[in-house]
């Protein structure tokens, strides 16, 4: 019976005794052994009950049998619902509840009160930040066979809900053949083999670290080195053992903190990738000058994994995220109309493919307005794309600025901002005014030891913006408020400073 992600990424691994995971302290789980463990899972799983097209809500720390429960889902038919770790008990009590998730797999020190709190007639597991808990208890006990269910390409595999930043958070559906279209496309365009080494330092509750890097790694059959967090000492040590690291922007900056990140560690590289958040172009230029590589710069989301992607070979160029992946479509159009725009023309990023998410949760209306009905996704991203074919992302359209009428795109600012002397990075938002409905402020993080003139980067900016650009106001902050993937959080600065310029 066919099971597509099953079939193409795990079902290969089943008598491999090639080394899979790597722990940070040397011991490894073969292919053979890791898919043996997701076996066993999996009969836990139908053992209690679940049955194919069930929802699994997971919230664990990350551990190859956090890892393992993806693989048991996708053979048991199970729908995966992974969730960030820093989320709530009533967080979680939403994502539950909306999901109809029957299965719930936790942390054991939180396990009675979210039992309480979500009712009896759910499924009830715990996993800990060792990989123990009920589940592995129940899971020692069971066969490492297991009959794979039935799937075809258009079940879904995963529900992933959206951040909730611009209201109720969505649950992305998305299917086998979405991993699959994204994991081998990518696995081929950035050259993975069966001698890579991923250093894998992501969380695996995004899509990033959970479908980029892991499907990917699976599709190639390489191995990864499993670390449990970002670890900065711990990536340092393991780098020489690697060939490949996907991050996010923060991860680049650190290392090129200490003097010991330079050309002879990681010389048996062959490729960073970085992603979930915008890498400035300083951090390219002086990662490439202390290393020799060019990070390889790509765009993707919840809803569409990844749709971009600079060049394996070619010029990997900063700024951009590259050209659209192959089978992709992607246009600029009009946000208020829809209608595609002119090559170089800023409008809302829209693309259509294979990755594409098959629409919300629970919200048709939602899907509808953001789905269209020839099958390109709405995105909410400003971008433009450059007579050179390169796609750039101008920001959110929710981060959109319209100050007495003009519309403002902060990235605009941001780009001059991070230009000046001392400047490590900046964030721009929109808050209350009462004469222009929203001005322009800036935030600017100092580098290390520095004390940025805010007078001559006022100064800077009157030179080079129109009046109605130029932030109101330069804040100096020790650092911009972030999720865990890296991504700046403007929501968080707009309530902060709400009240900036409005009388009382």
């Amino acid at each position: 019976m066919p099971n597509p992600l099953y079939d193409t990424l795990f079902a290969p691994g089943r008598e491999s005794d090639r080394a899979f995971l790597i722990k940070a302290d040397g011991a490894t789980l073969t292919y053979r052994d890791f898919h043996a463990l997701a076996a066993r899972q999996a009969n836990v799983l139908k053992s209690a009950g679940l049955v194919a097209g069930d929802r699994i809500a997971v919230q664990v720390e990350k551990t190859p049998e956090a890892l393992a429960l993806y693989a048991a889902c996708v053979m048991s038919g199970i729908v995966l619902l992974p969730l960030n770790t820093a989320y709530t008990l009533a967080e979680l009590d939403y994502f539950i509840t909306d999901s109809g998730a029957r299965g719930v797999v936790c942390d054991p020190a939180i396990g009675p009160q979210l039992q309480k709190l979500v009712g009896a007639g759910r499924v009830m597991l715990t996993l800990d930040a060792a990989g123990a808990g009920s589940l592995s208890h129940q899971a020692a006990q069971q066969p490492s066979d297991f009959p794979i269910a039935d799937r075809q390409g258009n079940d879904l595999a995963a529900l992933l809900y959206t951040s909730g930043t611009t209201g109720r958070s969505k649950g992305a559906m998305l299917t086998h053949a979405n991993l699959l279209s994204n994991a081998q496309t990518l696995a081929d365009l950035w050259r993975f083999n069966s001698d890579d080494v991923l250093l894998h330092a992501l969380p695996i509750f995004h899509t990033h670290g959970l479908f980029v890097a892991c499907n990917v790694t699976l599709m190639a059959r390489s191995s990864m080195i499993f670390l449990p967090k970002f670890d900065l000492a711990a990536m340092l040590r393991l780098m020489p053992q690697a060939t490949v690291l996907m991050g996010v922007p923060t991860f680049y900056t650190r290392l090129l903190g200490e003097q010991s990140f330079n050309r002879k560690l990681v010389a048996h590289m062959r490729l960073f990738v970085s992603g979930s958040a915008p890498l400035l172009a300083e951090t390219h230029m002086e990662f490439e000058a202390r290393t020799g590589h060019r990070i390889l710069e790509r765009y993707g989301m919840t809803e569409t994994n990844m749709s971009t992607s600079n060049p394996y070979e070619g010029e990997r160029r900063a700024g951009t995220v590259g050209f659209p992946l192959p089978g992709v479509d992607l246009l600029i159009t009009d946000p208020e109309t829809g209608v595609p725009l002119k090559q170089g023309e800023t409008g809302m990023i829209e693309v259509r493919g294979p990755n594409v998410f098959q629409g919300y949760w629970g919200m048709p209306e939602k899907t509808k307005a953001e789905l269209r009905e020839n099958g390109f996704f709405i995105t909410g991203d400003i971008g433009r794309i450059d007579d050179d074919g390169y796609v750039h992302i101008v920001g959110r359209a929710k981060d959109l600025i319209i100050s007495g009428g003009l519309n403002i795109y902060p990235r605009e600012i941001e780009l001059l901002l991070d230009e000046q002397p001392g400047v490590l990075e900046s964030a721009v938002v929109g808050v209350p005014h009462p004469d222009f409905g929203e001005a322009v402020l800036g935030f600017i993080v100092p580098r290390s030891g520095a004390r940025p003139d805010v007078i001559a980067i006022r100064d800077v900016a009157a030179q080079h913006l129109a009046r109605f650009k130029q932030p109101r106001e330069l804040i100096l902050l020790e650092e911009l408020p972030r999720n865990t993937m890296g991504k700046v959080q403007k929501a968080a600065l707009r309530e902060a400073y709400k009240s900036r310029f409005m009388a009382g």
